[in-house]
């Protein structure tokens, strides 16, 4: 058994309601769950009603198309097997193709379907929808200030 005394990842407990005011990652979680509630409901509102929310890290942007599976599960941080069940998945529900690689015989590529293209289009619409809304509530200015921010620190962290 551990002593929780022994170890120095216990030695800092703290109260949570000494915590302090909300870090970063707290503060971009609220808005990622409007983002992806909205793209979900638009989703199903349009004859996707088989997408399901874990699917959406393969339609991030810029989208599978062309990527090998091994190339997008390190992308997504998740594991071959992981990812290989998402797209059978979404293979199964007509989103995706997996096509010989036309240079490896042994590797596979995503293809989109038209119904894949689709959500696609959904999906960008829906954010493009949920950024119309926020430039609204912070006005345009501002929010335009947020998403050059937001750009910058994409391409200096190495965001694609």
């Amino acid at each position: 058994m551990i002593d929780p005394s022994s170890s120095s990842c216990f030695t800092r407990a703290t109260d949570p309601t000494t915590l302090g005011p909300p870090l970063i990652g707290a503060l971009l979680r609220r808005p990622w769950e409007v983002v992806q509630s909205h793209m979900l409901r638009r989703l199903h509102e349009n004859g996707c009603a088989d997408f399901d929310a874990s699917y959406l890290p393969v339609f991030r942007y810029p989208g599978p198309q062309g990527a090998r599976p091994s190339e997008l599960a390190a992308q997504l941080g998740m594991s071959k097997q992981a990812l290989n069940y998402l797209l059978g998945c979404l293979e199964r529900a007509g989103y995706i193709e997996r096509r010989p690689h036309p240079d490896d015989a042994r590797a596979k590529r995503i293809a989109l379907t038209p119904r894949g293209l689709g959500a696609g289009r959904v999906i960008r619409e829906a954010v493009a929808e949920v950024e119309t809304a926020w430039a609204e509530l912070l006005g345009p200015e501002r929010f335009a200030q947020l998403r050059t921010m937001l750009q910058e620190l994409n391409a200096l962290t190495g965001s694609r």
